[in-house]
């Protein structure tokens, strides 16, 4: 439809293979950049120089000089095997309803966004895919992406909310979850990105007699779908920038001797963090960009969820700790900070600085709406408490850190970043979190 964009085009596949850049190639330089976001978030959505260089060999000829742009005929014939390719699996820009959605988003891009599972979730259960003129869903919710991973805890709540109600919007549910379901592990592991969402999926299941009885009930699992929600908005909130939209101290003097701690026995959820941290630390390593200071953090994170890993197994099979393990947990709060800090500290000065009340808190527009984005946020740390065994066969309350989540439309030119997301808390504005949060949460 842009003759002249597609001789750009064309131009940019030409420079990146011909030339050289301080003695390297172009495009080995673009490789060291591309790269690297691929083992981070995913391959491309749309068309690249990868794609267009095959169809420059297939029209003009691997040898052709850059002047082969003006065989019009040449050219046209490049336009007509351009349109044979797969178009993006995400649509990320307007389309009118009476123009061809796949025509109109098929295009070249130099570093092109990525396709996520969780965009393509969105894209699938909304406007054109889900509603009907006059009722169209024009923006999804997190829940959609829980539910497609398998909660059915997300569909209930989405029904009653009303959006199931949307036409089409059961059918195509069907369909994701079946397309999730055949996923192979393969696919699950093939970028970080995929692998975070893979280690959600524990969260999701409704647990058994094996657990915990406070674990068994509606309130855990909604606290457990929470928590994904959370975990996955901090995803977003990292990766915004490439994939496509649609309090513990360690210092001072002893305190008063606290009682025994305990870890929340979710076993699959921490083998499958334990996987990804792995899979981060070796595919840094393997591509030259494991720092030290990086490399020693993530073998803290690996040690750690080694340790939550051991202990929830022998919390589930009724096995005593030993001291060794409540010292632990008694220090895991001080382990993420030193974590943490660590993480802040890239240049290696020993004096990190975040604002520690605010840490957790930030915010992504993860779709666009009809003038309106929808906003993924995470508050304050919340305190939780549970009824948990005290190490000597009674029972007593334990004490720990869950997120806050919320999820909200917001006018589109008004786009909301961490600092002003901050400040809204700070100033008692944050609107009301989701509903159904009412069942486990207390003011």
């Amino acid at each position: 439809q842009k003759p002249n964009e597609t001789r750009m085009a064309l131009l940019i596949t030409y420079i990146l293979r011909n030339t050289d850049v301080n003695g390297q190639p172009a495009a080995g330089v673009w490789a060291r950049v591309y790269d690297p976001t691929v083992f981070i978030v995913g391959k491309a959505d749309d068309l690249g120089f990868h794609e267009y260089g095959a169809l420059w060999d297939a029209t003009y000829g691997p040898d052709a000089p850059a002047s082969a742009i003006a065989d019009e005929s040449k050219f046209a014939a490049f336009v007509e095997a351009a349109r044979q390719l797969p178009p993006p699996q995400v649509n990320s820009m307007w389309v009118y309803i009476w123009e061809d959605k796949e025509q109109v988003t098929q295009g070249f891009r130099f570093m092109g966004q990525r396709f996520v599972l969780d965009a393509y979730i969105f894209d699938e259960l909304t406007w054109r895919e889900v509603g009907v003129m006059g009722n169209e869903r024009w923006l999804p919710k997190g829940l959609d992406v829980m539910a497609v991973l398998g909660s059915e805890e997300a569909y209930s709540i989405l029904e009653g909310m009303g959006e199931t109600t949307y036409a089409n919007y059961p059918e195509q549910m069907t369909k994701l979850r079946g397309e999730i379901s055949a996923l192979e592990m393969d696919s699950w592991t093939q970028n970080l990105y995929w692998t975070w969402l893979y280690s959600f999926q524990p969260l999701l299941e409704p647990k058994d007699s094996q657990y915990p009885a406070f674990m068994q009930t509606q309130a855990w699992t909604r606290k457990d779908l929470h928590t994904a929600l959370g975990s996955w908005t901090e995803l977003k909130h990292d990766t915004i920038l490439y994939a496509k939209q649609s309090m513990a101290e360690m210092g001072g003097g002893p305190p008063p001797e606290p009682p025994h701690g305990w870890v929340e026995p979710n076993p699959e959820a921490y083998a499958r963090l334990l996987a990804l941290t792995r899979m981060t630390r070796d595919g840094l390593q393997s591509r030259g960009l494991l720092s030290e200071n990086t490399g020693a953090n993530l073998n803290r994170l690996d040690n750690l969820l080694t340790f939550l890993l051991d202990v929830s197994q022998r919390e589930l099979a009724g096995e005593p700790l030993t001291n060794d393990d409540y010292e632990r947990i008694k220090w895991y709060g001080g382990t993420l900070e030193a974590m943490t800090l660590a993480a802040a500290d890239q240049e290696g000065e020993g004096m990190p600085f975040f604002e520690e009340d605010d840490q957790a808190a930030l915010v992504a527009d993860v779709a666009t709406g009809s003038g309106t984005v929808l906003e993924e946020a995470i508050g304050r740390i919340f305190e939780i408490y549970a009824v948990v065994p005290d190490g000597q066969g009674g029972l007593h309350i334990a004490r720990g850190g869950v997120f806050s989540y919320y999820e909200f439309s917001w006018p589109m030119e008004d786009r909301l970043t961490d600092e002003s997301w901050r400040a809204m808390l700070g100033a008692g504005e944050a609107p009301e979190r989701p509903e159904w949060t009412a069942s486990f949460i207390l003011e």
